[in-house]
């Protein structure tokens, strides 16, 4: 068992060491493409680093990568897809708020956040749409109007896509912001790295990022059999804290440099894409129904939609962003523990069932 934890470790280990390979080189990719705030934070940052916990629920229904055969595949695909989205709501909030009070503190920013309200604001509502017509998808019978459903949101991150690409309002990164920027891994002693160096870096962190992916599904049922829970529930709690590791680790990078739009649009990117590509897989692959069995995952699904519900109100009231609201959309993943652990709501449920 102690290997099975072991190979747990190294799967962190490597996917934050890809993460930083990742996130250096896509800022210069930035630079080099002339791509606006939305199209960097938003769609490539926040597309590449949520590739890992993308990439275990398909690892694991379709290639059956769990020791307990087809039912244990269903539920650390079907927590690993609802998880994550919860995961970047609150936990990722959490962090890069306390990491904005830590910079504070130390006087190298202060504690408002300086964001494009129209990325984050666009972010936020498509989230809220897309993950409510989930949820809500889950007390649906009809195999075929899930499908119907699936291509939807499908249809639905492409238009979102689409309206980061072409708008005018959003600011593109310009040589002073490029000025700034950490020399390439790479090729740290080139000031101009050409394209094809970038690509290649940019290649090999999210290769590093997906090989720990993989890794770590491996070890899943084994460590949940250790630790007596299901690999639903250590689905729902351990495989998105650790794969959304990258979305942290980048945020707290960036919210130190001040580049806050980069910061939030790469949590609240990877949450319209959690909520569409990976929900559309699980809608079609996977037990997608809001039975007894599966009150744990929906509960969190409805959680994250009332986080993010109430941090666009926030921004909205008070027109602006700051790290006590990041912070406080943390609390809503104490009220998942709480209900599921202490008061048991899925006994609860299925008693009354």
């Amino acid at each position: 068992m102690w290997f099975s934890w072991l190979m747990l470790l190294v799967g962190l280990v490597v996917i934050l060491l890809g993460c930083d390979v990742f996130t250096n080189s896509i800022e210069w990719l930035g630079k080099k493409l002339n791509l606006n705030e939305g199209m960097l934070g938003s769609i490539f940052a926040a597309v590449g680093t949520a590739l890992p916990e993308t990439l275990i629920p398909i690892v694991a229904v379709v290639f059956g990568a769990t020791a307990g055969g087809e039912s244990h595949a269903n539920d650390v695909g079907l927590g690993a897809i609802i998880g994550a989205p919860f995961m970047l709501a609150t936990v990722a909030m959490l962090v890069t708020g306390i990491a904005i009070f830590i910079f504070a503190r130390q006087g190298r920013r202060d504690l408002t956040l300086r964001v494009n309200s129209t990325i984050l604001s666009r972010d936020i509502r498509f989230f809220l749409i897309a993950f409510t017509v989930a949820l809500i998808s889950g007390f649906i019978e009809s195999e075929a109007v899930k499908v119907a459903i699936a291509l939807g949101l499908l249809a639905l991150y492409g238009f979102y896509v689409y309206k980061h690409a072409t708008d005018t309002s959003e600011e593109v990164t310009d040589e002073d912001d490029a000025e700034e920027l950490s020399p390439l891994h790479i090729a740290r002693r080139n000031p101009n790295p050409p394209l094809s160096l970038i690509v290649f870096q940019t290649v090999f962190g999210l290769g590093l990022i997906i090989g720990a992916a993989v890794l770590f599904v491996g070890y899943v049922s084994d460590v949940a059999n250790s630790l007596g829970v299901t690999p639903l529930i250590l689905s729902l709690i351990v495989v998105p804290l650790a794969t959304e590791l990258p979305e942290k680790f980048n945020s707290v990078l960036w919210v130190r440099r001040s580049k806050d739009t980069l910061a939030m649009g790469n949590i609240t990117g990877a949450m319209v894409f959690q909520s569409t590509l990976p929900v559309s897989f699980g809608m079609v692959f996977t037990e997608w129904h809001a039975g007894p069995e599966f009150v744990a995952a929906f509960t969190q699904a409805g959680l994250a939609i009332v986080a993010a519900a109430v941090l666009f109100g926030t921004m909205v009231v008070q027109k602006r962003l700051t790290a006590r609201a990041l912070v406080f959309s943390g609390l809503w993943y104490v009220v998942w523990l709480i209900l599921i652990f202490p008061l048991d709501l899925q006994k609860i449920v299925r008693d009354l069932v």
